[in-house]
């Protein structure tokens, strides 16, 4: 009998997030920091919105690129908090999740063996989600010495002819690594040189706590050349809902539309009307969780300062990437013994590129109350693998 497999997929591995979700569903009184997830509800004037259009029989098809309600709700937020200008009949698409968003992008721009640059560690779906586009994955390490930022100089020592995306994954998941306005304007400039194109991953743009995001599209020569990814699930509190939006100028735009449309048809309709609702009265929501995030921020920041533990401090998404070498074990050992000997649940740096190696991911989109016994007990294993080591 044939293979009925695609040798694509198959060589592909599974998300490295997921092996701790299950184990830790698994163990009973396990504490997971593992999944990034709010640990809020939809706030519930967007949850009554969604339940109101259930209840007037809003379940039938939108239109492919989305509610027009919807698309236009959603120009305005992007101009009102981010400069950005888009045309919401020809340059706004609605998609099931950012993650949509980020593998039609990918299938309406990348021709077999065109190089895209993938700044890791970041978001497991960038690198198969180019092979599967039949692109060719060029990964460029981010540094803690340099924030985990990219700089002009490795974006141009990245570079070859045959390179056409840079993927900008920032606030950065697992790091927590912002681009500031002139960290962008730096590297605007080598892709404007290269006459490269963009796609910037700008879903945890609300979660940024040092200053306001700057998108680079937003910058002089950016707009016709990238492509932003955004949605609802981080900013709103509304990962189940599965929405999300593309945009990028309309030569783009359309290419993407033609895919999602066969793919897809529409995003769900009535999380699309709880959308409007979050776009139209949804700020003081998204400011209101921010602060909550910012809170347990500087307290897992002080705690690890407290212990020793070395961390560069994250100003965006709600991650923090601690290091661990000092142990002498890998991210998957040290992540390993942690769940089995103290029942907490992280993700070890690895399953977001090789240079996580030495690293750990996480998350503080739970309650203050869950960080503090989970820290409790992370200190209590450090401390007993230092006895360890003056033992050795």
């Amino acid at each position: 009998m044939r293979n009925p497999l695609n040798e694509k997929i198959t060589s592909i591995k599974p998300s490295g997030i997921r092996k701790f979700f299950d184990i830790v569903n698994e163990m009973q009184d396990a504490i997971s920091l593992g999944v990034g997830e709010p640990d809020f509800d939809t706030p519930w004037h967007i949850r009554d919105e969604g339940i109101y259009t259930l209840e007037k029989g809003r379940t039938f098809y939108t239109s492919n690129a989305g509610l027009k309600e919807l698309r236009v709700e959603i120009s305005k937020y992007l101009d009102r908090r981010f400069h950005l200008q888009y045309d919401p009949l020809s340059e706004i698409l609605i998609t099931v999740g950012g993650s949509e968003g980020i593998d039609n992008a990918f299938r309406a721009m990348i021709d077999p063996g065109d190089e895209v640059l993938i700044p890791q560690p970041s978001y497991v779906s960038y690198e198969p989600c180019c092979i599967l586009a039949g692109g060719v994955p060029v990964i460029i390490e981010l540094k803690e010495e340099d924030q985990f930022r990219l700089t002009p100089e490795a974006l141009e020592a990245a570079i070859t002819p045959k390179t056409k995306i840079i993927v900008l994954p920032f606030p950065n998941n697992p790091t927590g690594a912002v681009m500031e306005k002139s960290d962008l304007e730096a590297i605007a400039e080598v892709i404007i040189k290269h006459d490269l194109f963009v796609l910037s991953d700008e879903i945890y743009a609300e979660l940024c706590y040092l200053e306001e995001h700057t998108s680079i599209a937003s910058l002089p020569g950016m707009r016709e050349r990238t492509v932003v990814i955004n949605g609802f699930s981080k900013s709103h509190a509304m990962t189940g809902w599965r929405l999300g939006y593309a945009c990028g100028p309309k030569v783009i735009m359309d290419q993407v539309l033609k895919i999602h449309q066969f793919a897809i048809m529409c995003a769900p309709t009535n999380s699309q009307y709880a959308a409007v609702e979050a776009m139209r009265n949804g700020d003081e929501d998204v400011a209101m969780m921010r602060e909550q995030y910012n809170q347990r921020r500087r307290f897992l920041m002080h705690e690890f300062e407290r212990m020793g533990l070395q961390c560069f401090e994250p100003f965006g998404a709600f991650y923090i990437f601690p290091c661990i070498k000092e142990f002498g074990m890998t991210s998957d050992e040290f992540a390993t013994r942690l769940l089995r000997e103290e029942k907490v649940a992280v993700v070890p740096g690895t399953a977001f590129g090789d240079c996580g190696e030495g690293f750990l991911r996480i998350s503080y989109a739970y309650s203050l109350d869950n960080l503090k016994v989970a820290i409790g007990r992370i200190e209590k294993f450090i401390t007993r693998l230092r006895a360890e080591a003056e033992q050795a």
